[in-house]
């Protein structure tokens, strides 16, 4: 953002990087004026500051922000503000619909007599495709090939569209498939820690920051870089120029101390943190990491905490800008100029840490001695679920506790074998978390290389696969020696992008899932990604777990959940003697040795150098031209969609809520897999329906969300996850309701189509942490499109609460230690909302439900519409029509 502030505190400064001048705001000056103390204020905090100054312009920012921000201390009275981000990054399942909507606004603005050119991103906008591929050829050297040959087959018309809005859009950069995870590419290459922006002939210097549609946009903090996970839609309206409301966060401090000791590695650092902060209860707040130990993590090691910030609840898990950081930027080729300016900036803004600074205020803290981490793995469905490896088996006998104890016979690719609960059948290095992590991926090779020595293999019913983040990875394996290693464990490379890690593992053998299937047995996942919630890794498999690189490896051996790792042997070698984990595991000297000999600045500097070029797939698509997109009716890919229809100039009137029936209720910690569409299309789904009447072969239907650019297909699947499990029609499981007040049984989706004809709004009422989990904007769009006005839970998580208000539909939450259960709502009953007509922050308003006999419960709820910003989107019936009223 250009230096147009209003600097009422008058902080704009020059600042002298070699023979470059630059315009800052510099907060020194705040404290000569006895407006801060910025040694008491967290580095997080800093950063914000800083944004206030450079975007005060009496509108978004006034002066009495920057002095409620400057004088933070804990406890300090809730403050709204507004935060303007230095640039957004999208992934290709949020960046599609997030450029529909772009496309389809230029056409609503032409239609109203707008200037469609002036829907653009104001920001740098780059978006990585990357969550496309899926492994369907695994365990051979051709599986890389073939899926990169699917990939295309099967997103051309997504893929061209994208090509289009390259073109179309001013700011806006894509990262071709098969290039890497739009994570690990933003920590290795997009990311600038400190920005350096042209305007006019001069340049402005300011603190790199970043909102991403991907909830683990949190990854870039381990550099020193502010941003989080949104919604596509509160991205859509970041490019626009549109800041995000928020209120002055609270900031937890995690103090870290010692270092790991041998057998430990970042993975299980980070589901230790994850498990502590859960507990803790960190949802909606800055988690910023401090003292002695950070010295002795690598800034992988930090991404791979920082990554997982939205598992352990918070808005960002931080780390500061240190001499770590430093190293890395010049470790991954970033330009000797580039690193100057982060040095001397960060330095003069009191925004580098060393060991000796001290500790900032917090409004809470919590530590942990790095030397008691210990081999670990998190499951079977949630990733603060940490079990200790040496406890992993008796863990998992609690699982298949009263399941009959089946041994299935099962023949497969020339193998025969005996299946039963318990087996693991997906093994998968994959995920940023991990793959961005030198020492973790080379720590998996070398524990391969020892495998293969001494004669293992694994097991013929496990599906392997290696998914790295960026190709540098692959660079750097082979440069070890290690991928003949690798490959002989069928770790073949499958694609560069987040595969397994979000539902994309492809299908099991057709044997093997029958077997499963037909004898309701208990199959298991390990993977070393950052989510394992039921039905998303594969819908056969029941029983999920998290863990390291090495350890997917060594589950990949033993083929089996229910074996103690530290105490029973992985197999046997050719001469009979057992191999015990610790025989193969690498020492901390062998990694660290090998990291320093095989990885080098000139494979980041060689890949990045063409990060956007794509191969002869990408660069033959055929793609319209012209400013307004051509819709193909035809397309089951990309079609226009209904936000904007029949919009008036000006918005009407707010309103209450009358006769609404229930569609839902659903339990504590539904998560966006369960509401948003996500993995395969079932060929009987509404959406299935619906793809097969327009000419759609189920072969060729593709998941949810390479069809996110459809919302025929969307709202079709939302609430139609097979985990779900609908209170409203008890016993069933999956996409299923009540069609009242008739009772009778039908899909959410079918249900809701008959609502609307007959004019009823919905309501859906949950638990607590509704909404948790990945940051899908379909979440929230597809509940909007399905006719519901109304949300009731006890709790939400924040990027669900505030993509629900962007899409005009209501959050309501419970007052304290209130529910359905003990207000005893069946939602059988007709709802009336009142107080929505005179809606404010955070309202109470009235909640009345009819039941069937015309008796009438009344309570209390607290509108989760927490500033006045969101007030207006609402308003607005959404932020883009907001947005898009100001731009005419």
């Amino acid at each position: 953002m250009a230096i147009n502030a209003g600097n009422s505190f008058r902080t704009r400064d020059k600042l002298n990087v070699g023979a470059q001048t630059f315009d800052i705001h510099r907060l020194e000056f705040l404290e000569k004026q006895g407006v801060a103390d910025l040694a008491k204020l967290p580095f997080s905090l800093r950063i914000l500051l800083e944004n206030l100054l450079r975007c005060e312009d009496g509108r978004f920012v006034h002066a009495e922000d920057i002095r409620a921000l400057a004088s933070w201390r804990p406890g300090a009275p809730e403050k709204e503000i507004a935060f303007m981000p230095a640039r957004v990054l999208l992934q290709d399942f949020t960046g599609v619909p997030a450029i529909v909507d772009l496309a389809t606004m230029r056409e609503a603005v032409q239609r109203m007599g707008g200037n469609p050119k002036r829907i653009n991103p104001l920001f740098p906008a780059e978006l990585v495709i990357d969550h496309s591929v899926q492994v369907d050829g695994f365990g051979n050297a051709s599986a890389f090939g073939l899926n990169a040959e699917l990939e295309f087959q099967r997103n051309v018309e997504r893929y061209a569209f994208l090509r289009w809005g390259q073109t179309a859009f001013q700011n806006f950069k894509v990262v071709p498939p098969d290039t890497g995870i739009c994570h690990q590419v933003n920590l290795e290459y997009l990311a600038r820690v400190v920005c350096a922006m042209p305007y006019g002939n001069r340049f402005e210097a300011y603190p790199d920051s970043v909102v991403g549609t991907d909830s683990h946009t949190t990854m870039v903090n381990a550099l020193g870089v502010f941003g989080w996970g949104v919604g596509g839609i509160e991205a859509e309206a970041a490019m626009l120029g549109q800041p995000s409301s928020m209120l002055i966060p609270e900031v937890v401090g995690f103090r870290l101390h010692g270092r790991l000791s041998e057998g430990a590695t970042a993975t299980d650092l980070v589901l230790t943190v994850t498990e502590m902060l859960r507990k803790k209860g960190v949802v909606g707040k800055f988690v910023e990491f401090y003292g002695s130990g950070l010295s002795t993590l690598s800034v992988p090691d930090r991404a791979t905490i920082a990554n997982m910030s939205p598992e352990y609840g918070a808005t960002m898990g931080f780390f500061p800008v240190d001499a770590e950081t430093l190293a890395y930027l010049q470790f991954t080729a970033r330009s000797a100029e580039q690193i100057a300016l982060v040095e001397a900036y960060c330095k003069e803004q009191m925004l580098f840490r060393t060991d000796q600074t001290p500790a900032p205020l917090f409004n809470d803290t919590l530590e942990l001695d790095l030397g008691t981490v210990e081999p670990t793995v998190a499951g079977p469905k949630r990733p603060q679920d940490r079990v200790a490896l040496r406890h992993a088996k008796a863990s998992f006998t609690k699982v298949v506790e009263g399941t009959p104890a089946k041994h299935v016979a099962v023949r497969n690719n020339g193998d025969s074998f005996d299946l039963s609960s318990g087996a693991v059948v997906i093994a998968a290095i994959t995920s940023c978390t991990n793959t961005s992590n030198p020492s973790l991926m080379l720590g998996a090779g070398l524990l391969a290389k020892k495998a293969v020595e001494r004669g293992l293999q694994v097991k013929p019913w496990v599906k392997t696969s290696l998914a790295p983040g960026s190709k540098v990875v692959t660079d750097y394996l082979l440069a070890a020696g290690l991928t003949p290693y690798l490959e002989k464990l069928k770790f073949h490379l499958v694609g560069y992008g987040c595969t397994t890690c979000i539902g994309n593992s492809g299908p099991l053998a057709e044997s093997i899932g029958t077997a499963i299937k037909d004898n309701n047995l208990i199959a298991v996942a390990v993977l070393s990604g950052n989510r394992n919630f039921e039905g998303r890794i594969h819908p056969l498999v029941r029983a999920n777990y998290l863990a390291s690189p090495p350890l997917v490896v060594a589950y990949a051996l033993a083929g089996r959940m229910d074996l103690d790792l530290t105490t029973e042997p992985l197999g046997k070698d050719p001469a009979g003697k057992p191999v015990y984990l610790k025989d193969i595991w690498p020492t901390p000297q062998e990694i660290e040795s090998t990291v320093r000999s095989s990885v080098n600045s000139s494979q980041y500097s060689k890949q990045y150098s063409e990060v956007f070029e794509g191969d002869a797939h990408w660069k033959s698509l055929t793609i319209p031209k012209g400013d307004i997109y051509k819709w193909d009716p035809k397309s089951t890919y990309i079609k226009l969609p209904p936000f904007f229809e029949h919009m008036p100039k000006t918005p009407p009137a707010l309103a209450d809520l009358h006769g609404a029936r229930v569609l839902a209720i659903l339990g504590d910690s539904v998560t966006t897999d369960h509401i948003s569409p996500a993995g395969s299309i079932p060929i009987d789904s509404p959406a299935g329906k619906y793809l097969i009447a327009n000419g759609v072969k189920p072969h060729e239907f593709n998941s949810y969300g390479a069809r996110r650019g459809n919302h025929e297909v969307m709202m079709r699947g939302t609430f139609g996850n097979i985990r779900l499990r609908n209170q409203l029609a008890p016993g069933t499981e999956g996409g299923w309701t009540l069609f009242l007040p008739d009772g009778e049984k039908m899909s959410i989706y079918d249900a809701a189509v008959k609502y609307r004809e007959a004019g009823v709004p919905l309501v859906v009422i949950a638990g607590k942490e509704y909404g948790s989990g990945s940051s899908r904007d379909w979440a929230a769009k597809g509940t909007r499109l399905l006719g519901v006005r109304a949300v009731i839970a006890e709790s939400y998580e924040r990027i669900h609460r505030s993509n629900l208000v962007g899409m005009g539909v209501l959050p309501l939450e419970f007052k304290s230690r209130e529910n359905r259960e003990s207000l005893g709502l069946t939602g059988h009953e007709i709802f009336e909302i009142e107080g929505v007509v005179s809606l404010a922050p955070k309202k109470q308003v009235t909640v009345r439900a009819k039941s069937e006999d015309g008796k009438v419960k009344t309570f209390a709820a607290t509108a989760r519409v927490d500033t006045p910003e969101e007030v207006s989107y609402y308003h607005h019936g959404g932020i883009l029509q907001y947005v898009l009223r100001q731009m005419l």
